[in-house]
């Protein structure tokens, strides 16, 4: 659990524009987050698959893939990620195709905070889990226990 939250910290640093001048860190674009024209990435999903969203007044939008990089895999939403406000927003791997508008405990592993309600994130999916134990990646608010939309894997 150090690990994962070691790694999410330091996804949402790499991300963030810490300040100007020479020593600034500049967010990811989606192009670079998703560059797949190197031997050393991968795509493992053929197709982007689009969110749907979970009985909420906002919709998720935008599209999610799994990515192989450098032997390690991550969930990659693309710029026209967005999704419903709420506090306790996380992004988890759920083991079925359609998440419920509420998960059943021990169905999901939760792969880190949502980074941003909008735009382009990845995700490290820790090496321990097998991507093929799980049918869909979804947004889900811990503190009410509701998915506000998924993707399938």
């Amino acid at each position: 659990m150090k690990r994962l939250a070691l790694t999410t910290l330091s996804v949402l640093t790499l991300g963030l524009t810490l300040a100007s001048g020479a020593n600034a860190i500049k967010p990811l674009s989606f192009a670079e987050l998703t560059n797949t024209n190197t031997a050393e990435s991968v795509l493992l999903a053929q197709a982007t698959s689009a969110f749907t969203t979970v009985d909420q007044a906002k919709a998720t939008t935008g599209t999610a893939q799994i990515v192989t990089e450098n032997g390690q895999n991550y969930i990659v939403f693309d710029e026209a990620f967005d999704t419903a406000r709420g506090p306790d927003v996380t992004v988890v791997l759920y083991t079925g195709t359609e998440a419920p508008a509420n998960l059943p405990e021990n169905s999901y592993e939760v792969i880190g905070n949502l980074q941003s309600f909008e735009g382009g994130q990845r995700y490290l999916i820790p090496a321990e889990l097998d991507i093929n134990d799980y049918g869909s990646v979804a947004i889900w608010c811990r503190e009410f226990n509701v998915t506000f939309g998924y993707a399938t894997l």
